[in-house]
């Protein structure tokens, strides 16, 4: 793959109406090479492991995954008065809590 001129990198700048001194234009050329040349890179990856993986079910995941809840089972429950008896503050039978919000 032919490299990045410092022509090319003085046409985009113009294109994007921005002012790039000479330098500039040399520095950039180098770094925008590496990166199109890393992107192809990975492309390459995806295309051949696209490829390769024509024998391999899709996962979301290295090992399978399996739900670990416990089943829902109705118990006994604190009453209100018992919940409130260790609150810092209540106010007609609910939690008193500072106010975060305006009224606006």
């Amino acid at each position: 793959m032919p490299a990045i001129t410092r022509e090319e990198v003085a046409h985009l700048a113009r294109l994007a109406r921005i002012d790039m001194p000479g330098d500039d234009l040399d520095r950039l050329a180098g770094q925008l090479d590496a990166i199109v040349d890393a992107v192809a890179a990975v492309s390459g990856v995806i295309e051949r492991a696209a490829a390769a993986g024509d024998d391999v079910p899709a996962t979301s995941h290295p090992i399978p995954l399996r739900n670990v809840t416990r089943p829902d089972v109705p118990a006994p429950s604190l009453d209100a008065d018992a919940a409130l008896a260790a609150a810092p503050a209540s106010e007609g039978g609910r939690f008193l809590v500072p106010r975060i919000l305006d009224e606006d």
